[in-house]
C-alpha cells in the first residue's frame, strides 16, 4: 500500500505529486538530500533499516543490466519487506509489481539512454506494473535537457548523478543541449555559479551549473505539468536531441498508455506548431469521436468552411459572414489542422475552442493526409444530400483527395477569398431552395451532438429524446418533456453536466455507464480513492461519473481514470456536484 507518495496532478503520463517525507517534496524533482541507500544484495544480506519519515529508503535489493534474462531475474529476486516508513523497491521491467513500497527504482535506466524504443517499452511495462499512486525514480540519467522527457513519459523522481558526472567531464549542460567546456566563448546562463568570467570558470563550478540547471528544469516542468501545457513544451525543447525526439513519437505510438492517462477537457491551449502535435491524444481522441461518435441531425447540405483564428469559430468575423450567407440552410462544419473536421455543434467541445496553430498559407502532406482522412471517415459515416465546399485554394488539395476516394463531386463557391462579396454571394445563391431549420432544432442538435460525442455513440437520442432547452447557447439547459432538469452545458469544455435526475437517466438508458460503485458512505464534495470499490475501466480524467454505493446516489468529474481509482490508496478520485441518500 503506497502511504507516502500521492498524485495531485495529471498531465497525460505526467504527474505533479506529493512525496510525503516530514519535508514534503513535490515531484517531479531530485532526491539525493532524502535517498537512503541501504545496499545490494549481491554483496551479502543486508538488514532492513530502521528508516524514518525524513528519508526515502531503497529497501536491500538485487539489480539486474538490462537484456538479464527474465527467468534469472525472478529466480534472484528478492522479497521485500512490509515497512512502516517511506520506502523504495528495486525493479526492472520484467520484475515491476506491487511490492507495497511508495516508489520504484528502475534498473539500468542508465542503459536506456540513448535509445528511444528500449527506454518507451521499459518505462511503460514499469509504470502499469506498478500500483498509479506510487512514483518512479529514474537514477544516473536526469539532465536538464532530457528532464522533460522524462517526465512526459512517466518519471517522477530523479537525481543530480549524470549533472554532475558530466560537470566533471568538463560538459556544461543546458536545456537545449551540452557543449564542451573549451568550447564556450561566454557563459550562457545566469545562475550563481556562472557569474563570473569564462577565463575562471572551472569544472568544479560546472557542476554547480549543471545541478543548478537541472533544478530550475524541473520548475518549468512542474509548472508546465500544472497548466497541462508539458507537451507543448516538449515539442520544442526535444529538437535538440534525436533520441529525445524519437521518444516522444514513440510514445505518441503507445496510445492506449497516453489515452487513459490524458484528460478529456482541460483550460489549457493547444499550441499546434509542428507536424508532430497531429499526434497528440487530445487530437487523436477528437478526431476519432467525431468521426465514429458523431451523427449529424440536420437534414440540410454540409457547408464545409476554413477554420478562424478566433475561438469559438461563431464568435470570429468570417463565420458570422458564413452564417449569415447561409442562413440555416446548411449544416456548417469546418475543416482545420490540427483537429480534422469541426462540426458546428461540436465548437465549445475541448479542443476545438482550446487550441492554436501556426499560419503559413501552405499545409503540409502530414497535415493534408490527417484532415483529408478525417474528413472522408466523417462523409462516410454522415449521409449529405449536398457536399458544399466553401474553402479556399489551400484547401482544394484535402477537398479534392476526398471527393476522389469517395467518387462524388463537390460544389466549390470560392472565386478568390471565402470573405469576399462574391463568394458569399455565391454561397447564398448555391443553397437557394433549401429549406431553413428552426433555432429550437439547432439547440435541441448541439445537446444531443454533445451528448454522441461525450457519451457515446446514439447517446443524444437516448437520454434526450424529449428534451426541451432553457437560456441561452452556450448555457443551454436541459430539461425533460416535464421540465425538470437533467444538465447544463459547460461552454469553457462544450461538454454536459448532468444533474441528478439526468444521472438516473444515463443509468436507464441503453447506454454505456461511467459507473463508480463506492463503499457504504455519503460522499460530500469529493470521493476518495479508498472508498472506491470498482469502477469503469472506460473512466477518463474529466468524465462524467456516477457514484453508487448502498446508501447514495451521485454524480461529479472524475479526477482519476477508472484504472487508477480502483487502483489507488490515496487521492481524489472524483469532484461531486450532486448526492441524495438512498
Amino acid at each position: 500500500m503506497t502511504e507516502y507518495f500521492e498524485v495531485i496532478d495529471r498531465d497525460g503520463a505526467a504527474r505533479i505529486g506529493t512525496l510525503r517525507l516530514a519535508d514534503a517534496i513535490t515531484t517531479p524533482a531530485l532526491v539525493d538530500d532524502v535517498l537512503e541507500e541501504t545496499g545490494s544484495l549481491w554483496s551479502g544480506e543486508q538488514a532492513v533499516p530502521d528508516g524514518d519519515e525524513s528519508t526515502l529508503s531503497v529497501l536491500p535489493h538485487r539489480a539486474f543490466p538490462a537484456g538479464t534474462p527474465t527467468e534469472v531475474q525472478t529466480a534472484f529476486e528478492p522479497n521485500y519487506p512490509d515497512v512502516a516508513f517511506p520506502s523504495a523497491a528495486v525493479v526492472s521491467p520484467e520484475t515491476a509489481g506491487d511490492h507495497g513500497t511508495d516508489a520504484y527504482v528502475l534498473a539500468g535506466a542508465s542503459g536506456f539512454t540513448g535509445h528511444s524504443a528500449a527506454f518507451v517499452e521499459a518505462i511503460i511495462a514499469t509504470r502499469e506494473a506498478i500500483p498509479p499512486d506510487a512514483g518512479v525514480y529514474l537514477p544516473g540519467i536526469a539532465t536538464p535537457g532530457n528532464v522533460a522527457t522524462l517526465a512526459a513519459a512517466g518519471a517522477d523522481l530523479f537525481d543530480t548523478d549524470r549533472a554532475v558526472v558530466r560537470g566533471t567531464q568538463g560538459w556544461y549542460l543546458t536545456a537545449d543541449g551540452e557543449y564542451r567546456l573549451g568550447n564556450l566563448d561566454e557563459l550562457p546562463c545566469a545562475c550563481s555559479a556562472c557569474q563570473q568570467g569564462i577565463e575562471a570558470f572551472d569544472r568544479e563550478d560546472c557542476v554547480e551549473h549543471n545541478v543548478a540547471t537541472l533544478e530550475a528544469e524541473l520548475r518549468t516542468v512542474r509548472n508546465r505539468i500544472r497548466q497541462g501545457r508539458l507537451r507543448d513544451y516538449l515539442e520544442g525543447q526535444a529538437r535538440h536531441e534525436q533520441w529525445l525526439t524519437a521518444t516522444m513519437r514513440r510514445l505518441d505510438d503507445e496510445y492506449d498508455y497516453l489515452e487513459t492517462r490524458t484528460p478529456l477537457v482541460r483550460k489549457a491551449e493547444i499550441t499546434a506548431a509542428s507536424d508532430d502535435t497531429l499526434g497528440r491524444v487530445e487530437i487523436q481522441r477528437f478526431a476519432e469521436r467525431v468521426t465514429e461518435r458523431y451523427q449529424c441531425r440536420f437534414d440540410a447540405p454540409l457547408v464545409l468552411v476554413p477554420c478562424s483564428a478566433t475561438k469559438p469559430y461563431s464568435e470570429s468575423q468570417s463565420h458570422d459572414q458564413f452564417h449569415d450567407a447561409i442562413n440555416f440552410r446548411g449544416h456548417l462544419a469546418s475543416i482545420t489542422s490540427p483537429i480534422g473536421v469541426v462540426p458546428q455543434e461540436l465548437e465549445l467541445t475541448y479542443p476545438a475552442q482550446h487550441y492554436d496553430t501556426v499560419v503559413t498559407g501552405r499545409w503540409s502532406e502530414t497535415e493534408i493526409a490527417f484532415v483529408a482522412d478525417v474528413l472522408e471517415a466523417y462523409l462516410r459515416d454522415n449521409d449529405y444530400p449536398r457536399v458544399i465546399a466553401h474553402v479556399p485554394e489551400d484547401y482544394r488539395e484535402i477537398t479534392e483527395r476526398v471527393e476522389e476516394r469517395l467518387g462524388e463531386s463537390f460544389e466549390y463557391t470560392v472565386a478568390d477569398h471565402p470573405t469576399t462579396e462574391e463568394s458569399l454571394s455565391t454561397l447564398s445563391e448555391t443553397l437557394a431552395g433549401e429549406s431553413k431549420y428552426r433555432k429550437r432544432e439547432r439547440q435541441h442538435n448541439v445537446v444531443r451532438a454533445i451528448a454522441d460525442y461525450q457519451f457515446g455513440k446514439g447517446a443524444g437520442d437516448a437520454l434526450f429524446d424529449d428534451l426541451q432547452v432553457e437560456s441561452r447557447y452556450p448555457k443551454l439547459r436541459v430539461n425533460d418533456a416535464d421540465g425538470e432538469q437533467l444538465a447544463a452545458m459547460v461552454p469553457e469544455y462544450g461538454v454536459l453536466s448532468l444533474t441528478l435526475a439526468g444521472a438516473r437517466r444515463w443509468l436507464e438508458a441503453d447506454v454505456p455507464v461511467k459507473r463508480v460503485e463506492i463503499d457504504d458512505f455519503v460522499p460530500h464534495g469529493s470521493v476518495l480513492a479508498p472508498g472506491i470499490v470498482d469502477a469503469d475501466e472506460s473512466i477518463r480524467v474529466g468524465d462524467e461519473v456516477v457514484f453508487e454505493g448502498p446508501s447514495a446516489l451521485a454524480v461529479g468529474r472524475a479526477n482519476m481514470s477508472g484504472p487508477e481509482m480502483v487502483q489507488s490508496t490515496r487521492g481524489i478520485a472524483s469532484d461531486v456536484r450532486h448526492v441524495t441518500e438512498r
